[in-house]
């Protein structure tokens, strides 16, 4: 095997009970990713900071298949596999076969989400002899293993809530589950653990006492904020770690720039890159990849879903991007839709209920209100009146509409494709076009305008 000087193990075998849900509990979402998601990417920035060449060891169970589908083409990692949950250290042990006995092993919990590549850097300073554990004070640790040190402050082993004391239950600084294990001495202590406690499982903690008792050094390395060891058991829980990832999200946002109306009515589900000066309203929801120019500014409560915002460009409020790009300078909505394979040129306005899908319309092009635009090729400076449909779809294959530079398309006006509309020409309103409207004249289909003197509609009688 290549040279490891870190391993890391990922324990992603438990079911999750309490979360009441099919999907494996790593494979749940936590902003637009899932859990496993945010510790694999933690856990390969490390091992290419560190130089190893060790893709990371998954444990799983619960939901194998549909783990490894996840990650499919996704992750480089090596998979182990626990058949029964009998506890931390028999999950570890699963992985063995795939570790080499030298260097270190990091083991990580899939479902702790939220720990900071700094925080691991100051577990990774430790000497490399030493067993170091990642812990934490906390205000309430129901639930958490306790840290037992001696007199002079030395970890000398960690007890599990059901198997402490009342003393022991008093202490509040708790172990996080992530451990720093020298990759030698790991094959030993997990050959010696056993199950004499209140679960009957296999803890990996057990191996701390084992430590002391040969000499090897315990380094306890505090996390610097609570909110990164948070763990995913329950759907609270889950909430939580939103809250703090969107807090932290929105954070960097307002460090590199961004105005934030409110901080706090953000939601950030994928990655978002922005220029200078960028201004987002309340309620906004970004989704997948997302870039915003210099100058951008999102009203309140839109999505944007992979689209590209150009500088100077407005979406206003209510409005939904999806798989678009947006010109410089080009303003949509507010309570528009671009769906994918829109592409919007420079100072082009989509407004009020306006549907754009697989078009592309030309610099200075507008549809200010009411319309459909679907796989339609439009041209610069091109008027789209109120009510105007392109007919793309015949029931059984898409058409494509192609309105030239500079035409001028009535309201309420159905463009039935495949069709072209010349550069320059008009649309007379209400007309329903079939056939090609050539350049620079007036194309209209209007029945006769008549009145028929005295008619009378229908009315109800009067009540009796």
């Amino acid at each position: 095997m290549t040279d490891a000087p870190l391993q890391i193990v990922i324990l992603a075998a438990g079911q999750g009970k309490r979360m009441r849900s099919a999907r494996p509990k790593v494979l749940q979402p936590l902003g637009g990713r899932a859990l496993i998601d945010h510790v694999l990417a933690t856990a390969e920035a490390l091992l290419q900071e560190t130089g190893s060449t060790a893709s990371p060891v998954l444990v799983y169970g619960h939901g194998g298949d549909e783990l490894k589908a996840h990650l499919e083409g996704v992750a480089a990692c090596r998979w182990a596999h626990q058949a029964a949950q009998r506890g931390t250290g028999d999950a570890v042990a699963a992985a063995l076969p795939l570790l080499e006995p030298r260097g270190r092993v990091l083991v990580l919990c899939g479902d702790v989400p939220l720990l900071r590549g700094s925080t691991l850097r100051a577990l990774l300073a430790t000497p490399h002899e030493a067993l170091a554990i990642l812990t934490a004070s906390v205000d309430d640790p129901t639930g958490y293993g306790r840290i037992l040190r001696a007199a002079d402050g030395a970890v000398r082993g960690i007890v599990e809530q059901r198997d402490a004391g009342p003393d022991q239950l008093a202490v509040r600084e708790i172990n996080t589950g992530t451990l720093l294990i020298p990759a030698a001495r790991l094959a030993g202590w997990l050959g010696r653990l056993g199950d004499d406690n209140a679960q009957g499982e296999r803890y990996l903690t057990d191996i701390v006492a084992m430590a002391v008792a040969d000499g090897v050094p315990v380094v306890g390395v505090p996390a610097a904020d609570e909110t990164e060891i948070l763990g995913v058991n329950d759907r609270a829980q889950l909430a939580r770690c939103e809250r703090e990832l969107q807090r932290r999200l929105a954070e960097r946002l307002l460090d590199e720039g961004v105005t934030l109306r409110d901080p706090a009515r953000l939601d950030v589900r994928g990655d978002v890159s922005v220029g200078r000066d960028v201004e987002i309203d309340v309620g906004v929801i970004f989704e997948g990849r997302v870039v915003l120019g210099d100058g951008v500014r999102i009203g309140a409560h839109c999505i944007l879903r992979d689209a590209i915002i150009g500088p100077g460009a407005r979406i206003e409020p209510f409005s939904l991007v999806e798989g678009a790009r947006v010109g410089p300078n080009s303003v949509v909505g507010p309570y528009a839709r671009l769906r994918p394979g829109t592409e919007l040129a420079q100072d082009v306005h989509i407004g009020n209920f306006v549907e754009v899908k697989n078009s592309r319309l030309g610099t200075g092009a507008k549809a200010n209100h009411l319309s459909y635009l679907g796989d339609a090729a439009i041209g610069a400076r091109v008027n789209i009146g109120a009510g105007t449909i392109t007919c793309n779809y015949d029931g059984a294959a898409k058409h494509r509409t192609v309105i030239g530079d500079d035409a001028f398309i009535g309201s309420n006006s159905s463009l039935v494709a495949p069709v072209t509309i010349g550069e320059d020409a008009t649309i007379g309103a209400g007309s329903v076009i079939s056939r090609e409207a050539p350049p620079g004249g007036l194309t209209l289909t209007r029945a006769a305008q008549k009145t028929i003197p005295g008619w009378q509609r229908p009315r109800k009688k009067p009540a009796s």
